[in-house]
């Protein structure tokens, strides 16, 4: 269990969360599997963001106008669209082998209840879920965009993500 224990105490009680939800075995050999799983993940994200030249972040306040991508510790990701017209789109994608969320949601004019801080929930007043599990990073664009061009970004990057992080699941559960 050399990559499970060399994880944070906080992933380690995800990875088992995950692993009681997902259907495998409950043992080490599970934990090791998703917790290299998750490392994989967490490269992907990193990977994407610095492709993209994107800036990770602390926090990011709810009333910005610039969106953000988040990665949580459960390895979900949620894309928070920048303001459009007054709106904001927000979509949330479980990458995990949980089965105790929504496979995915969107909701098109979404409202943040507070401000997003590493390591505490994503709270929506409106959006694609109530909260999300704690927030392990979050990125922002760093380049000069119209909201536009920023919302067609994330997406596309989120798009990314998504599929490759579905590739890892697949060593998962093969």
């Amino acid at each position: 269990m050399e990559i499970f224990n060399a994880l944070s105490p906080v992933i380690r009680n995800h990875v088992k969360l995950i692993a009681k939800t997902s259907g495998l075995p409950v043992n080490d050999e599970t934990y090791e599997l998703l917790a290299s799983a998750w490392m994989d993940k967490k490269q992907c994200f990193e990977d994407a963001l610095s492709e993209n030249k994107l800036e990770e972040v602390s926090f990011f306040d709810k009333d910005n106008a610039r969106g953000s991508l988040v990665l949580t510790y459960s390895g979900s990701l949620l894309n928070i669209g920048p303001l459009v017209a007054g709106k904001r789109r927000a979509e949330y994608t479980p990458i995990g082998l949980r089965t105790d969320v929504p496979a995915s949601a969107v909701e098109e004019s979404t409202v943040l209840s507070a401000d997003i801080d590493i390591d505490a929930p994503a709270v929506f007043s409106k959006g694609p879920i109530q909260q999300s599990s704690p927030v392990f990073k979050i990125a922002i664009t760093t380049a000069d965009l119209t909201s536009g061009e920023e919302e067609e970004l994330l997406t596309r990057i989120s798009l990314e993500v998504t599929e490759e992080f579905v590739e890892v699941n697949k060593t998962i559960i093969q």
